[in-house]
């Protein structure tokens, strides 16, 4: 998929990519964990899909819900990515964990096949909400479920303030909103899958981050990944004098944050 937006081209995610998607699973692991547990079905000997697993994703979770009678995908379009997931998946022992190249919009895997299909901060980059809700629709077993996580920004924060980081939030708003995304694509969640004759339920959550927490810089980082694209909204000089703001600010002594809103929300079909 030429025009995924964070990888650029698939199987070229940058090596910064890959560290940053890595980071952004383990900070999100608690989360999902959480969220599992509310979906409250006993996974083993189940089959369990991750949609867009990338560097890690769910996949330590699920291996571990399944247990070692049942199965987890990761599927992804970014061979790169993939190659870290494998890495992570050997470390960890992550013996019920396979691993395939797959474009979610022209799926060429199993009908109803699963017993759980998940998917993080896909619609949020890529849009199309209703060609993805369909095709993770098309691979859920009877009686199974649908896990989508997605964020709502309005919680994206510093304190004491930092406007130049915040701006940088803001044209990262822009550049997911030019390429059919929604940065905040988690409050549509609810709606677009009552729409599909689903009863979907819904939890959120909201992170703290510590002083010199490495996922504070994750603005800047998800810049570097996409500058491409914010040069199209806005012009390179004004760019680089704004994201060396943004890097003074966010590492200034005591300097905390909150991530933004990961909207959870899931139902059985």
């Amino acid at each position: 998929m030429s025009d995924y937006l964070l990888a650029g081209q698939a199987g070229q995610a940058s090596e910064l990519e890959l560290d940053r998607l890595l980071l952004q699973s383990e900070v999100w692991e608690p989360a999902g964990r959480r969220l599992l547990e509310q979906i409250g079905a006993d996974g083993h000997g189940r089959r369990a899909l991750d949609v867009g697993c990338g560097a890690l994703g769910w996949l330590r979770l699920l291996s571990s819900w399944t247990g070692d009678t049942g199965s987890v995908l990761g599927s992804d379009i970014d061979k790169a990515l993939l190659e870290r997931a494998a890495g992570v998946a050997e470390r960890d022992k992550l013996l019920n964990v396979r691993l395939l190249v797959d474009d979610l919009f022209v799926s060429k895997l199993e009908r109803h096949g699963f017993d759980l299909v998940h998917a993080r901060l896909m619609l949020a980059p890529l849009g199309r909400a209703e060609k993805q809700l369909s095709s993770h629709l098309a691979l859920l077993a009877p009686g199974g479920v649908l896990a989508l996580e997605e964020p709502d920004c309005r919680s994206w924060r510093f304190e004491a303030p930092a406007p130049a980081a915040e701006r940088v939030i803001e044209l990262l708003a822009q550049a997911f909103r030019a390429s059919g995304g929604d940065m905040d694509a988690g409050r549509a969640l609810p709606e677009l899958l009552h729409a599909r004759g689903l009863n979907p339920r819904v939890r959120t959550e909201v992170l703290q981050l510590a002083p010199g927490h490495p996922y504070l810089r994750m603005p800047l980082d998800l810049a570097q990944a996409l500058r491409e694209r914010l040069v199209a909204v806005t012009d390179a000089g004004e760019l680089d004098a704004l994201l060396a703001e943004a890097e003074a600010e966010l590492a200034a002594p005591g300097r905390r944050g909150t991530t933004f809103t990961m909207v959870q929300c899931w139902a059985r079909v």
